[in-house]
């Protein structure tokens, strides 16, 4: 016969079993609410993740309807997979109308079709680039378009297709004929400038033109003086001779008139007109091809009289103070614009004037000499020297170290580009002994 409990263990025992209920359903309850917040974590994640999603399709698809280039994707037998607006426009379509249609339908001649087809067939993986080919139009007619053909692949190398851009050739030529305009207008410009920068130079060396041209002038104008009182002396002594005068009155006139020293004066007279003459017009022709536009036609000539005659324009126009010391070989022939080249050395002497502007005893030594199938002039003045800070800006176009009014910064930037373009190399130093050096290189012819 079996004990019989105690009812105060029976209700401990109760007691302890609910408990242990309880806890577990508590337990239970946790759980949920852990899962719970994290099913809402998860939600709140998916939904950012679903609005950067449709913020991305969103900005694709206006930039894809945005472009003006046309643009179409397709599989790796060539069938369309999508295009975008430009492309419908073009071709009339809608992208329904083109999904699931094989691309070779959009080309608008039998040629094209069956490079389009040979590249897709043979080819399909490699990249295809500026290929012209014949797209149709909304109208029916035929439109020449450059295309690009990319392959498109998936996440583990597997080719899936191919991305194909262009752009109408029209549209490339108008381009083309844009930017060739512009070229023109941008040399028009540039001439414009040389041309401005030639007249600025020429009229700072009027003074020393001026002076110039009044020794030959002088010398004509003397010449023809006396020319013109012997020309009245001898008249006088001609009307004697076919007059009735008395032979020995004609010679008392003959002395008198000194008509014997006239004969002998005469030709030195007309032999330094004509020499006066013809340096007055070697000045002009000088003045004529340098303020020229020029043409563009290289010929061959000596750069060394080209040196003399610019450098001695410059130091005309100079103060007193400055000296130039000319070392140059005869001749030295080079290839190209006299004009130019005379533009080129005024520039660089007028440099070397401005530099030495505060030095009591200035002075440009200019030397030339050949070497290995070039002509090197250096032109060194005794100046300041060039700034280190300045050294690589200048022959930048409208740099100058002078105050506002004093120079317009293109001399040495136009003299740079007449070199370059004579195959030649202009460069800009310090020289070790004081004062800055230009270094002149031209092929020589």
């Amino acid at each position: 016969m079996r004990e019989k409990t105690p009812p105060l263990l029976d209700s401990l025992a109760a007691a302890a079993g609910a408990a242990a209920e309880d806890r577990v359903w508590l337990d239970v309850i946790h759980k949920m609410d852990e899962v719970y917040n994290d099913l809402i974590k998860y939600e709140v994640a998916l939904e950012e993740k679903n609005a950067a999603l449709e913020d991305t399709q969103q900005f694709i698809s206006s930039v894809l309807t945005s472009m003006s280039d046309i643009l179409l994707v397709c599989s790796r037998a060539g069938v369309i997979e999508s295009a975008n607006q430009a492309l419908l426009t073009l071709t009339g379509k809608t992208e329904d109308e083109l999904r699931g249609r094989p691309i070779f339908d959009l080309f608008a001649d039998e040629a094209s079709r069956q490079r389009a087809q040979r590249h897709f067939a043979g080819h399909p993986g490699d990249k295809l680039a500026d290929c012209e080919l014949q797209l149709c139009s909304a109208e029916g007619t035929p439109v020449p378009v450059s295309l690009n053909c990319t392959p498109r692949y998936s996440t583990v190398g597997k080719l899936l297709g191919m991305v194909v851009t262009g752009r109408p050739v029209g549209e490339l030529q108008r381009a083309y004929q844009a930017l060739r305009r512009t070229h023109e207008e941008l040399k028009h410009t540039q001439q414009q400038l040389l041309h401005s920068e030639k007249m600025a130079s020429l009229g700072r060396l009027v003074a020393g033109v001026a002076h110039e041209l009044n020794n030959p002038i002088s010398f004509v104008l003397g010449n023809v003086v006396a020319l013109r009182k012997y020309a009245r002396r001898i008249g006088e002594y001609l009307a004697a001779v076919h007059g009735d005068m008395p032979a020995a009155a004609r010679e008392a006139l003959k002395r008198e008139l000194r008509i014997e020293r006239i004969l002998a004066d005469l030709p030195s007279l007309i032999d330094g007109t004509v020499e006066g003459a013809e340096r007055t017009r070697d000045i002009v022709d000088g003045l004529k091809r340098f303020s020229a536009v020029d043409r563009d036609q290289p010929e061959r000539f000596d750069l060394v009289p080209v040196i003399e005659r610019a450098v001695h324009w410059v130091t005309k126009a100079a103060a007193e103070r400055f000296q130039v010391e000319l070392n140059l070989p005869l001749p030295l022939h080079v290839v190209g614009s006299p004009g130019q080249m005379q533009q080129v050395v005024m520039n660089l002497a007028q440099n070397a004037v401005d530099a030495t502007a505060g030095v009591p005893a200035a002075r440009l030594a200019v030397t030339a000499h050949g070497a290995d199938g070039k002509a090197v002039v250096e032109f060194r003045d005794n100046g300041p020297g060039i700034g280190e800070e300045n050294l690589g800006r200048i022959f930048d176009p409208f740099f100058t170290t002078k105050p506002v009014g004093k120079g317009t910064g293109l001399g040495l930037a136009i003299s740079y580009g007449i070199v370059e373009r004579h195959g030649g190399t202009l460069a800009a130093a310090n020289h070790d002994g004081g004062g800055a050096v230009f270094t002149l290189q031209l092929p020589l012819a």
